[in-house]
């Protein structure tokens, strides 16, 4: 009996052991000053910042996130593997005593970065969202709530990442290839983007799309204490993503809302125009 508990014991030290060393995101620094976080997009190498990287390494230290799951990065066990990446970040700043970083953050990285802000509002500092909102499926359909979707069956975690998974690996580059050219101009550009997706683990694209569709930020954006940029594609026209934009940052107190002529992935397409709306707010 005594050997049994002993042996149980280990195995529950080792699982703790493996559960506290399990990474949600690589990260890697470079540059010295301020410290921003960058955090990239659904299914998105770190490598999405590198031109941004390259404009701002001489001013600031950038701390360049990779999440689990994406490109290259081997991905984590979690069952909410967002909520997991959303606590190691507050961590990560935590244990290397980053002093107020600020977040620069694309799609998917823009939700991470509001919903970092509500759950620390004096960890971070003034931060940028690009072209990502707090409650995605409300763009879609203005009616739905996160509980609602949560009892849909469209919904069904379990379901969406086996449709990702059984999506077959014959021809997955050139298809999304040719989606990711209604969400950036090169195709050069949309093909890298479709390389980053078709690298990444099938089980993490299912459960963070169901994840991020599934929760709702908005009544958390009055915890935010930090003046926040918001930079927007064209949605439709630019007059409607003024609007959809307004709406869905209606709660948030401290904000600038632009609207860049571009597509999805701003910093590709409109690259100086982006540099010039991120160095006037970062000064």
């Amino acid at each position: 009996m005594k050997n049994l508990t002993f042996t149980l014991l280990l195995l529950f030290s080792v699982c703790q052991s493996f559960a506290q060393n399990t990474k949600a995101f690589d990260v890697k620094v470079i540059g010295k000053g301020e410290p921003i976080i960058l955090i990239p997009g659904y299914s998105c190498s770190g490598e999405v910042w590198n031109e941004t990287v390259d404009h701002l390494k001489g001013k600031y230290q950038l701390h360049v996130l990779t999440l689990a799951g994406f490109a290259t990065v081997p991905p984590i066990p979690d069952e909410n593997i967002l909520q997991t990446v959303h606590d190691q970040i507050i961590q990560y700043v935590k244990n290397n005593k980053l002093r107020k970083p600020k977040l620069i953050g694309h799609s998917l990285g823009a939700f991470m970065t509001l919903w970092l802000h509500s759950s620390e509002p004096d960890l971070f500092g003034k931060s940028i969202c690009v072209d990502g909102v707090p409650f995605i499926s409300a763009i879609y359909n203005p009616t739905a709530t996160a509980e609602t979707l949560k009892q849909d069956p469209q919904f069904n975690k379990a379901m969406v990442i086996q449709n990702f998974i059984n999506l077959p690996k014959e021809g997955y580059i050139e298809s999304m290839t040719n989606a990711m050219s209604y969400q950036v101009q090169d195709t050069v550009r949309a093909r890298q983007i479709a390389k980053w997706s078709f690298q990444s683990d099938r089980r993490t694209l299912g459960s963070t799309m169901v994840e991020m569709s599934t929760t709702d930020l908005r009544p958390e954006l009055p915890k935010i204490k930090q003046n926040i940029l918001v930079l927007a594609s064209i949605f439709q026209t630019k007059e409607n993503s003024e609007k959809v934009y307004g709406e869905q940052f209606e709660l948030l107190p401290n904000k600038t809302l632009l609207v860049a002529d571009s597509k999805h992935f701003i910093m590709y397409d409109q690259p100086e125009w982006f540099y010039a709306q991120i160095d006037a707010f970062l000064k």
